[in-house]
């Protein structure tokens, strides 16, 4: 089953009703052409968050998948990383499904796809759950009496190489707001290295780059954590010491829900599978290595991941419409089997026809 988000968190309004509009780029940079006081009024809702719900309603165990994909037409002001950050998706996510447009001048009347559908990751619906591959962390509230199950999802950043994302169970010890970074001598070393020293204790605000949430794990002794950024921009990319990234509106949503204690379940799973009404949905992502860098899928690794997920599940799969999914490996979710109807079997798996 496919779950639809339950209300809409943010409402956005528009100059251009045919299309989806921005409030960076050229627009932004032109005053003289607005009203001052009506429109810059205006402009700052148009600036704020995400314009997509990330809450989703869990009625059923059978709900599986969230979310729906769309397509939305560019204004000339667009860039594809303000288009993710809209969606609550992280940049990599946008440009992968989207090739051979320009991530920062994708020009006026591009039809582009946002791909806003998830399979919800394996095992416990519980607490957060983090998938490396995805780039995207699930957050499954305790439900209220009377109340569904929901589940909150957001993109994030995870470690890059050689400061790789621990994978496995730990959980929030602490919560930080205004953090103050003391950057290990080892960060220090590498920035220095590089001609950008760093201080020993950084203060929070826009030069911080835990921006102004944090949730501190038991991972690493405590050295973890779940934060904001002071670089929107590289939300879904592995461009951290480790830490997961959130942006700063989603981490600002997320912080005052999460109570200390929360588990913490970060896992590796690139191929992801659901059964929605007798159809086999695959959904693929780059896989990641130990240092958490996306390297090109092995189809043949992949296949077999495929196979391990269906399990004893008797079902027709369509493989070289399967391996071209795997291979693409875009996030995007594909229809790749049918349930088998035993029932016009014989039992000697012969057809009755």
């Amino acid at each position: 089953m496919t779950c639809y988000p339950e209300s809409v968190k943010w409402v956005r309004i528009s100059f251009h009703p045919a299309a989806y509009g921005q409030c960076s780029g050229v627009a932004a940079a032109r005053p003289w052409l607005a009203a001052p006081a009506v429109l810059a009024a205006l402009l700052s809702i148009l600036c704020a968050a995400p314009v997509r719900a990330t809450v989703y309603p869990l009625s059923t165990p059978d709900d599986v998948v969230v979310g729906e994909d769309q397509s939305v037409e560019t204004v000339y002001e667009d860039t594809l990383y303000d288009l993710a950050r809209k969606f609550s998706l992280g940049s990599e996510e946008v440009i992968r499904v989207n090739p051979g447009v320009d991530p920062w001048l994708p020009g006026a009347g591009k039809q582009l796809v946002i791909p806003g559908r998830h399979i919800l990751p394996p095992g416990p619906h519980e607490g957060i759950v983090v998938n490396l591959p995805e780039h995207r962390l699930y957050y499954y509230p305790k439900p209220q009496r009377g109340q569904p199950a929901q589940v909150i999802t957001y993109p994030v950043s995870i470690g890059k190489m050689d400061w790789h994302t621990p994978i496995g169970l730990t959980h929030v010890i602490a919560k930080e707001k205004n953090p103050v970074w003391y950057p290990p001598e080892s960060v220090r070393k590498e920035h220095a290295a590089a001609g950008d020293p760093l201080p020993a204790r950084v203060p929070s605000g826009p030069d911080n780059p835990l921006g102004l949430f944090a949730l501190r794990l038991a991972a690493g002794n405590g050295t973890y954590m779940i934060h904001g950024t002071n670089n929107p921009i590289a939300v879904g990319m592995p461009v951290t010491h480790g830490c997961i990234r959130l942006y700063p509106e989603d981490v600002a949503q997320m912080f005052p829900m999460i109570p200390v204690g929360t588990p913490v379940r970060i896992i590796n799973e690139p191929v992801k599978v659901a059964w929605v009404d007798g159809e086999l949905l695959l959904e693929a992502h780059p896989p990641v290595d130990a240092e958490g860098q996306s390297f090109e899928p092995d189809v043949d690794q992949f296949a077999e991941l495929l196979r391990a997920a269906v399990g004893d599940s008797t079902v027709a799969i369509h493989w070289d419409y399967a391996r071209e999914v795997l291979q693409k490996a875009d996030g995007v979710l594909a229809t790749v089997g049918l349930e088998a109807d035993l029932s016009a079997l014989n039992t000697d798996g012969s057809s009755g026809h």
